[in-house]
């Protein structure tokens, strides 16, 4: 028998399923698996697979740009295609023309209804969700430290938080035994007194992430006493392991970064506290000299002195008021006493005598008539101007 080469063999093979009729333009159902559509090509690879078995599978570009949907992980699909040989790595897989949707696949369908059994447990519940430590001391990961997430999370925090330690815990993140020891790993981190716990792996297809959308990692992640940071796969990825932590990252260097802030933003946090603070003290400042200010005007006005000085400047008013009072009664008895006089003077008896008439007294009696004299008798006259004595030698 001649001696035939790799490619020789690989070659005939793909013939050979080529040529079975068969195999050709069949229909398969199964479950997509690691799908990814090249960004250049347009190229879609995916493995198909059911509880028992798998197989790879690709949709060139051409017939993946008449699909009507994005196949997805987890969708169960009807693929129609061929079977044939990959020579370059002598492997079988379909050839798909068409994909068809079938529903979701088992494992998703699994899936979703252990995230609707922990919902309504509570595990996902906000009101359980804990806020992460500002300057957290000790800093926990738990992850394989064989990983590139762990050096990721080492490199953030070293370079942003150096002022904080780092506590690694090697963990399975894959693989039968992952889910138990993830859990361990958690448990061993919280003992050793870490403030907060970054949990996570970095980026694979949905078998890879498998342990983080397990029942156990959920529970020792609710049931932790410090608050979680779940850091599981890309951005895309979304495992129960994020539902149930305090606080999803989409990647392990975004929960490296908000597990801990920068020292430059500390730095900037501290100078604007500090110019806060300047600022409260010049404002209580400036509000205690104007009430001092203020103090001191009232304390001016009750001092012995001031009281003394208003109390003088109501005398020296009082004073004046009474003197203008006193001027204004004087002058109006002046006015008064003027009315008066003029009134007297003018029923006074000299006025009369100045007009011709006399007083006849006898004595110191007024005589008022011819009766209260007799002849011989001396009285005297009062003329306007002056007097003179007189002897009656008669009267009529």
């Amino acid at each position: 028998m001649p001696v035939i080469t790799v490619s020789q063999i690989n070659r005939y093979l793909g013939f050979v399923l080529k040529g079975d009729k068969n195999l050709q333009g069949i229909m398969i159902k199964g479950e997509i698996s690691n799908c990814v559509r090249h960004y250049r090509s347009g190229h879609i690879y995916f493995t198909l697979k059911d509880d028992n078995s798998a197989v790879k599978a690709v949709m060139f570009a051409q017939a993946a740009s008449r699909l009507k949907f994005e196949p997805e992980d987890g969708m169960s699909v009807i693929v129609s295609g061929s079977i044939g040989v990959y020579e370059r790595d002598g492997v079988y897989q379909i050839y798909a023309n068409d994909i068809v949707p079938d529903g979701a696949g088992a494992v998703n369908a699994a899936l979703e209804q252990l995230k609707k059994k922990l919902a309504a447990e509570g595990i996902f519940a906000q009101d359980h969700k804990r806020p992460l430590p500002l300057m957290p001391r000790k800093i926990g990961v738990v992850t394989s430290l064989d990983g590139a997430a762990v050096r990721d999370i080492i490199n953030v925090l070293s370079r942003r938080y150096p002022i904080g330690s780092i506590y690694a815990v090697n963990a399975l993140v894959q693989g039968e035994g992952a889910p138990d020891s993830v859990c361990r790993g958690i448990l061993k981190a919280e003992s050793a007194g870490c403030d907060v716990i970054i949990v996570g792996r970095g980026g694979g297809s949905s078998e890879d992430l498998g342990a983080f959308n397990t029942e156990k990692v959920a529970y020792a992640i609710y049931n932790c006493k410090v608050p979680v940071i779940s850091a599981v796969g890309h951005e895309t990825d979304f495992t129960i392991a994020d539902l149930a932590a305090d606080m999803r990252a989409p990647t392990p260097s975004v929960a490296a970064e908000i597990a801990a802030p920068s020292t430059d933003t500390l730095y900037e946090r501290i100078d604007a506290l500090t110019r806060r603070a300047e600022n409260s003290v010049s404002a209580r400042l400036e509000r205690a000299r104007d009430r001092l200010a203020s103090l001191n005007v009232r304390l001016t006005g009750q001092s012995p002195e001031n009281r003394l000085k208003l109390s003088s400047n109501r005398i020296e008013n009082y004073t004046e008021r009474n003197k203008l009072a006193f001027s204004r009664y004087i002058e109006r008895l002046d006015s008064k006493l003027c009315q008066n006089t003029a009134r007297l003077e003018s029923l006074s008896p000299l006025k009369v005598l100045s007009r011709g008439y006399s007083l006849v007294y006898s004595g110191d009696k007024l005589l008022g008539s011819s009766e209260d004299i007799s002849e011989g008798d001396r009285v005297k006259i009062r003329f306007g101007d002056g007097g003179a004595e007189a002897e009656i030698i008669d009267k009529w």
